[in-house]
């Protein structure tokens, strides 16, 4: 190592050390530390003993991912498996609940609406996505977006955007997105990208509110969009995996009770494929995006 410094301060110090001897041994003492250290450091080095540890550190950082792994495949067993089965018979006893009481009709009219609230809203998401994403590769956003056809119908019968992937996989190809682009975009959107299913939950949310007779509240809702878009990164790409992971913040946001929960569910599950299919048929476009940006560097 070269270090610059000036021959006067260097001379100040100099002197300086000779009139205390004490700082003398002190630096002396410094630098034999320093020594010794980088000694045992070389040492374990040369011996393997560092070696043994790096490895021991990335073992169980490999171990630590293969648990957390396994615990996900656990959670999607157990919704696959479990609750998606018993959903039916839940759902029906709402509705039994609701026949009983003689809201049925009001509540259908009012489920009806809702849907076709839904669809429309479904349709300008995916207009507006693909829009930016024709203005930003300069092409025409109704082709691009008739392209990812296929990839739509096909989540409207699987209601799973992990089941989806090879389709709008497939899709994706045929836009000219680079090959690693396309096969890094659309599976990461499968788990994060859930623009569909977060617009039908809050729009359902804000339905269900209003029919109470409750008030809607600015601040409370923009709150719940944001905590809510962060749930659905962590929401399964199975059926209504997005419902059952969004269930903590309806109760602990918008304080819904289990009744209201019910509902929820059974309004969310009816029209569960239409999310589905908007949130595929959006990593098309966003995948357009992330390839043009590719290119440019």
């Amino acid at each position: 190592l070269s270090v610059e410094c000036d021959e006067d301060k260097l001379s100040d110090a100099l002197y300086a050390i000779r009139l205390n001897p004490s700082c003398a041994q002190y630096l002396i003492a410094s630098v034999g530390s320093i020594n010794r250290a980088f000694a045992q450091i070389e040492g374990k080095l040369l011996s393997g003993e560092g070696v043994i540890l790096l490895e021991l550190s990335s073992e169980n950082f490999q171990n630590s991912v293969i648990s957390l792994d396994e615990f996900k495949d656990i959670i999607s067993l157990a919704i696959q498996k479990v609750i998606i089965p018993l959903l039916p018979l839940h759902i029906f006893g709402i509705f039994l609940n609701i026949t009983q009481s003689g809201q049925i009709a009001t509540m259908l009219s009012v489920f009806i609406k809702i849907i076709g609230i839904i669809f429309a809203l479904h349709v300008l998401v995916l207009l507006f996505q693909f829009t930016v994403a024709g203005i930003v590769t300069k092409r025409n956003p109704l082709k691009l977006l008739y392209n990812m056809l296929p990839a739509y119908f096909t989540a409207l019968g699987t209601q799973s955007s992990a089941a989806t992937i090879p389709v709008p996989l497939k899709q994706t190809r045929k836009h000219n997105v680079n090959e690693d682009v396309a096969g890094f975009v659309i599976p990461l959107c499968a788990t994060i990208h859930l623009s569909g299913s977060t617009l039908k939950i809050v729009s359902c949310a804000i339905a269900l509110i209003m029919m109470q007779g409750g008030a809607v509240e600015m601040g409370t809702m923009i709150y719940f969009i944001c905590m809510l878009g962060v749930i659905m990164v962590a929401a399964p790409g199975v059926p209504g995996g997005a419902i059952m992971a969004s269930i903590s913040v309806l109760q602990s946001i918008l304080g819904f009770d289990e009744s209201q929960v019910a509902l929820m569910i059974a309004l969310y599950i009816t029209m569960d494929n239409f999310g589905t299919a908007c949130n595929v048929t959006g990593d098309g476009a966003i995948a357009l995006i992330i390839d043009k940006i590719y290119k440019k560097k």
